[in-house]
């Protein structure tokens, strides 16, 4: 269950920091997988300071977490990735059905972090060893 554990957060650390780094070095690219075009530059500004900046924020707290405490980073994972399938749930409910994007996405969120949670409660995930 450990190296379940462990293989959450380096999947979740890999994807989040290359989703970051990819908006600091091309926002567009980053809203090319919603079909999106970026109008102006400071929407591209915005774009590369969310996804980009808070987003390596995010890698960094979570390779600290995970450092210190498996168990505690997958808390932190649960919350993180919970909390996007729910904007998923609230977007799909205020705006109309998600698309195959936000289908597939909701899944992923949903499964990382039900799996976070529940690896975060194991025992030999909450001990030291």
């Amino acid at each position: 269950m450990r190296k379940l554990a462990n293989g959450i957060v380096i999947i979740s650390l890999l994807g989040l920091a290359y989703v970051a780094l990819l908006a600091w070095w091309s926002p567009q690219q980053v809203m090319d997988l919603v079909h999106l075009e970026i109008p102006n530059p400071d929407a591209a500004s915005s774009i590369r300071g969310v996804y980009g900046s808070v987003g390596l924020f995010v890698c960094f707290v979570l390779g600290y977490l995970w450092k210190q405490d498996l168990a505690l980073s997958l808390r932190f994972l649960a919350l993180f990735w919970l909390l996007y399938a729910l904007a998923r749930v609230v977007t799909w409910k205020s705006h109309g059905p998600l698309g195959e994007f936000g289908t597939t996405w909701l899944g992923i969120e949903s499964t990382f972090g039900i799996l976070s949670l529940f690896l975060s409660k194991y025992p030999s995930v909450k001990s030291s060893a």
